[in-house]
Order: C-alpha cells, then structure tokens, then sequence
C-alpha cells in the first residue's frame, strides 16, 4: 500500500518522497489502526490524512475547527485533482443540503466538517447511511480543556463516531500536545490501542532573532527596505500600536494592511484578502490575526511586542515558512513590553490562581528575550525535547558574524544621569537632561544643574533613547508600571558605574540579498503566478509554492516530462500550467543570456538533478557552470547553514569540496548533513555507514548503551570513525520515533 501512497503523491501533490515521519504516519492509517500524530507545523500533516484518504474505499470526513481554512483546503485539494467539499455555517441550508445530496452520489473522497455541525440530530440522521471509512480530527487538541484551545463541540465527535453503523478509522493530528493533552486526546476521541507518532517541535527553516532595545520603528523600516517583495507578518500588541505602525509604513510608501478586532467585519476580511493573494506583502496584526490562514509564502514574522507566552510566540512566529523555505522569526524586545503585557494579564484574568499562572509563563518569554544560549534549543526544551544540540546555527545567538560594540561610556554616562536624577523621572526627561535641553520642565527641577546635563550633546536624542532602551532590555535599568514609567537602576548598573565591568551591544548587521541570475528568473515566475492566481481567483500559493518556483528557477527544465520532477508539480498542475511555466522559464533564460553557446542541447528527456540546469549551457563549459551554480546557491544569505550544505551535497559536491567552497571545516559539513538527515529532509545516514560497520556499532550500542560516543568507540575497531557511530545512532533514533 505503501508504494500506491507514494504514486498518490507524485501524482496529486508533485513530490517525489515523504517527509519527516509522514510515510510512518500513512502506513498506520493504511494498516487501518487508529493514529494520534503530533506534527510541527509546516511539517505537512494534511497529506498525512490526504494520501490515505484517497487510497481508503468510502468517504473521509475531516473534522476541522478552522472554518475560514476549509474553503482554502478544498480549493487547493481541486488545484491538484482531488474532489472534495466542506460543510460550515457559511453556507445556507440549501447549500448544505446540495452538498450532502452531491456526497450520497459518491462526487466526494473528502469532507470538511466543521464540529459545530455533529450538534445537530437532523444533520447528523443524513450521515449514517454514508459509506464513512475515515474521521481525521484535526487541532485534535481542541477536545481537551487543558489544551490551549478547548472547544466543548469537539466532545461531540466520539458519540457522533458511536452513532456510525460501522466504526471508521480514526485519526487525530495536532501540532502541540502535552502528555496531558496527549492522554485527554486518546480518551475523548475513543482512540483504540493508537500508534502515536510525535515528531517533535523543530522547524529548521526558521532563524529566530532576538534584538533588545532597539529602535523598533527604524528597524522595520530598514529590514523591509532590503527585503523588498517578501511576504510578511508584523504583530503588536495593542490595536493602538497596530494602527500607529500601520500609518507609518503607508506613510513610507509600503503596500500593508492591518487587522484587529477594533476594525469593522468587511474592513478586516478585505485586509484578510489582501495579504493571502499577494495584493499587499505585509500584514501588521493584533494575535487575533493568523488562525486558520494557510498562506505558506510568509517569508518573515516580527514581533514588534513581546507576547505573553512561549506557546502564543512559537504558533505566532509559526506562521513563517510554511512551505519550508528559508525564513525569519524576529522578536524586538523592549522593557516597557513586560509591563504591557502585565496589564493585558490584569485586565483579562480575575482568578488569582490563573494570573499567577500567566505572570509565571510571562517570566519565561522574558528570560527567552535573554537567553544567551541557543534560541532553538531554549524554545524546544520549553516543549519537553531533551537531547536538543548545544547549538543550532541558525538564530540570533549561533550566528557567526555579530558584531560586539563597546557601549561602557555611554552607558556609564546614562546611569549616572538616572543616579543624579534621584531615580524620580522617565525615559524621555532623562534623554533630554542628557542631550543638554533647557525645556520648562528640566530648569522647573533644577536638572539643567546636575553635571551630568548636556553630557550626550552631540549624541542624536533619539539614539540616547535608543540607549537608554538598551539597558533596560538588558537590565542594567529597572520600568516600574504605570502610566508614566519611572526608570530606575538595578543591582546590574553598579559594577558599571563603579568601572569594574564593561557593556557591550551585539549588533546583527543587516544585508542586503544579492540578486543572482536564478532570483531573477525567480521573480519572473513569480509574477506569472501572480497573473494566473488573479484569472482563476485564488491565493498565488495554490498555484505553485515559493519553493517549487525557485527549484524551477534553479534547474530550468526545458520539457514537461523534468518539469514533472520538480517537487510540487504534479500531473493535474503540469496539465494546467506547465506550458506557461516552461515558456516563461525558456524567455527567461534567453534574456538573461545564461545560454551564450551555439552549441546543441542534450538530448531532452536524458537528464536530472544539476543536469537539468547544465543542459541549458554548452557542453563545453560545463565546469564553470557548476562553479557558478554553487556560487549562486552560496549567494543566497538567508538559507538556514546546514540547509545550505545539503542544498550544494544535492547537487553532486563531495563533503571536502563543500568544505572548501564555505570555507568551513570538514566536520561542521558533517554534522550539518547529520542534523538534516534528523530533521527529515533527506535519509543521508547511510551516505556515511561504510558497508558492514552498521551491525559493528549496533552490538556496541547494546554492549555499552548509547549516550556517550567514547565508550562505543573504544570497543570498535580503529578503522570505524566517530562520524560512522554518529550516523547509525542518528538513524537508530529516526527509525524508533
């Protein structure tokens, strides 16, 4: 069955092989057990109830409480070939009961039921005649009160499954469970002996950032500027700050919207609108903003406030990079958003014991906003991982270029300042005592007096704010609450003060992309998307991912048949619109004068991978052009690094030659194959398993455990490397998840 699964899905989805768990997930529900799967987002946990949905005889129901999803899922299920159709209260009795006559008559594999439907006893009399063989429950969390979503109507589904002459597969997805929930889940939904598969929290695409007191406007200026075109989301935490935000980037001439619960019903959903079908490229959001929206171009998220909590940031911050390509997760910490959120937590919440709880999960973001270990790894362990690596290099915290500015003078000048002004005024006094300002209120209380006045005079005042900021993000500088915040020092200031230690500011320098050949044939074939999503009325990313055109861009097939092996192109889409993508490709080429050479192609037909790229050039100069390609994979700045590395293994490079192309050592390439073989993109550990080692390390293992490296290695024989013995654990772990 398993081997039909994946013929469904090169056909209907365009990908050549599964992903992470997903096959583990299919063949469970193919065997027709009962399946609890709790998948990252992004991670492709539909297709894990898709594919054996089409291969399954019968009707599969998917019980989803995201109605604004469901016209998307099932539009994007028609893209590719599936016939499928929901059922909601959007839809008048009419439609309903057109919709039911039309999945009597069998027109349907798939069904998308809002819970809220299995309350009512006349709908759900027109079902138990129905040849259902599969529920799939998904945000299966929602049956659970202790999960953070809890919907009463979900409770409905096991007595709604009890009703069914014939008890159907069940199958339950989730991106977030604890063992709590875990078990909430099983027993609400009536689950029998369950293979449960959890394949972690990990999204190795997204980088997470963390910055501390900066100018939060002028870096969201600068970072759109050089990100011209992308698609991203900017929360906030109040509906003023998102208005604020939103008036000043139309102001500068960025095309944004805006949605929070303060705008009317039709002003919200145009905004909506916008954004998923790429009219506008950024969304600035209240967290009301996101649930349901399956846009999977979202190249950035910046929280320009801290949230509350580390589940609200991570299913925020989520939001970027569905289609797994490259992106950014950036959290712009200041002092005063600790005592924003301290007051939305008064304000909400009444019981003592819960706020308690909140202040609690609140002090964890804070401390997350101060890590200075890995990101990754504190967001993982957050969720229960254990074993996560010291280091991802790929957030704020691993990255390799930041630049260390000394700060000790200004910030000397800074808290002395607060020291002299009897710790008695705000942020905006003490900047302007320091810039050297005569204003009523500075000589009313006598501050044009202190030593330290005018002592920051040929400093902009907005820097010194931007200073001042800085350290109190980094505590040197306690906010009390209230309506006019008073700073004060902290225990941390008087060490500086006193000389005996130094400030320094990391500053993650901003690039601009390089535009290479394949970016601009990139764009090109983004704008074709954009001019056929707007002639059949649907989100650009229905048509194609971002990452399917670039893979386009990059190996430039020249005929449907390599053309169909570009991951995401399948049979229907190719029928659709593979003409227009191989014209578009061809001019694209031609214009950019890539193929100079009078020189006759390769037989079409005849070639893959690096080579569907090489065939556009002239035989003759195949070396260089491998050399350019691996310098335009280089180029491309916001590729995750070990994502990097297996980009440029794909495409032929021996792991010494990778070495010295990104002038990185031979084992950092290593164990970036490693981790990506991990994560689920690509099976690589027997790349490294020398033939007849493997049963070698797996006695060892069973002889000394598997925890530390050495002891397994000094049984071994000496021939046998630590990046063997890596490897097999690697897969061992991989195999029993």
């Amino acid at each position: 069955m398993i081997v039909r699964a994946k013929d469904a899905l090169q056909k209907y989805f365009g990908f050549q092989n599964f992903r992470g768990g997903q096959e583990k997930v299919i063949q469970s529900l193919l065997d027709r057990q009962d399946t609890l799967t709790i998948m990252p987002t992004g991670a492709g946990k539909s297709i894990t109830y898709q594919i054996p949905a089409l291969l399954l005889e019968g009707i599969t129901f998917v019980i989803s409480p995201l109605i604004s999803l469901m016209k998307d899922q099932v539009d994007s299920l028609q893209e590719t070939g599936v016939s499928g159709t929901f059922i909601n209260s959007s839809l008048s009795p009419r439609e309903v009961r057109s919709r039911i006559q039309r999945i009597q008559h069998g027109e349907y594999k798939l069904v998308y039921l809002a819970p809220e439907r299995l309350e009512s006893e006349e709908f759900l009399g027109t079902l138990l005649n129905l040849p259902i063989s599969f529920i799939a429950v998904d945000e299966a969390h929602c049956v659970s009160q202790w999960g953070h979503d809890f919907r009463p109507s979900y409770l409905r589904i096991n007595r709604f499954v009890q009703s069914l002459p014939i008890r159907p597969l069940i199958g339950a997805f989730t991106a977030t469970a604890t063992e709590e929930v875990k078990r909430d889940i099983i027993l609400r939904l009536g689950l029998k002996k369950p293979y449960v598969f959890i394949g972690g929290f990990d999204r190795p695409n997204l980088k997470f950032i963390v910055l501390r007191g900066e100018n939060k406007k002028e870096f969201i200026l600068n970072y759109l500027k050089i990100h011209p075109n992308q698609s991203g989301i900017i929360y906030a935490a109040t509906r003023k700050e998102v208005d604020r935000l939103f008036k000043f980037l139309k102001g500068k001439g960025f095309g944004v919207g805006r949605y929070h619960a303060g705008m009317r019903d039709l002003e919200r959903k145009e905004s909506q609108e916008a954004f998923i079908f790429d009219d506008i490229s950024i969304i600035i959001a209240t967290n009301a903003f996101g649930m349901g929206i399956d846009k999977s171009n979202v190249r950035f998220v910046i929280h320009h406030n801290m949230p509350k909590n580390m589940e609200s940031y991570y299913q925020e911050a989520g939001r970027a990079g569905r289609d797994g390509e490259a992106s950014e997760c950036i959290l712009l910490f200041g002092q005063q958003d600790v005592q924003i959120q301290k007051l939305l937590i008064e304000e909400t919440i009444s019981s003592r014991e819960r706020q308690a709880n909140e202040y609690q999960k609140l002090q964890e973001m804070v401390a997350y906003c101060h890590a200075s270990t890995c990101l990754r790894k504190t967001i993982l362990e957050y969720f229960g991982e254990v074993q996560v690596p010291e280091q991802c290099f790929n957030c704020s915290n691993c990255e390799e270029d930041k630049e260390k500015v000394d700060v000790t003078i200004d910030a000397q000048k800074i808290l002395s300042c607060v020291y002299r002004m009897k710790e008695r005024f705000g942020m905006a006094m003490v900047a302007d005592v320091l810039k050297g300002s005569l204003k009523k209120r500075v000589i009313q209380f006598k501050l044009n007096q202190l030593s330290t006045h005018g002592i920051m005079r040929e400093t902009p005042l907005q820097e010194i704010k931007d200073r001042i900021n800085f350290l109190a993000a980094e505590g040197y500088l306690s906010v009390n609450a209230g309506q006019y915040p008073i700073i004060r020092l902290s225990p941390k200031a008087v060490p500086v003060l006193k000389g005996q230690e130094k400030v320094y500011q990391m500053l993650l320098p901003q690039k601009e992309i390089p535009i290479t050949e394949m970016e601009k044939i990139f764009e090109r074939l983004r704008i074709l998307r954009k001019t056929i999503a707007q002639q059949e009325g649907l989100p650009p990313y229905m048509i194609f991912q971002d990452s399917t055109l670039r893979e386009m861009a990059t190996l430039c097939p020249g005929d449907k048949r390599t053309l169909l092996g570009v991951n995401g192109v399948g049979e229907k889409k190719l029928e659709k619109y593979g003409e227009l993508f191989l014209n578009e490709i061809q001019e694209a080429f031609s214009s950019l004068k890539l193929n100079q050479s009078k020189e006759p192609f390769q037989e079409e037909g005849t070639v893959k991978g690096e080579d569907l790229f090489l065939k556009q050039v002239t035989i003759g100069r195949v070396s260089d052009t491998k050399k350019k390609l691996n310098q335009e994979i280089i180029s491309r700045e916001k590729k995750a690094s070990h994502l990097l590395t297996l980009e440029l293994y794909k495409k032929g490079n021996t792991i010494s030659e990778i070495a010295d192309i990104r002038h990185i050592t031979v084992p950092t390439i290593e164990n970036h194959l490693l981790r990506c073989a991990e994560a689920g993109y690509e099976a690589l550990f027997d790349d490294f398993i020398p033939f007849g080692q493997e049963p070698l390390i797996l006695d060892a293992i069973q002889a000394v455990g598997g925890e530390k490296l050495k002891p397994i290695k000094d049984t071994l024989p000496e021939e046998i490397s630590y990046l063997t013995i890596k490897a097999v654990l690697l897969k061992l772990k991989y195999k029993n998840r």
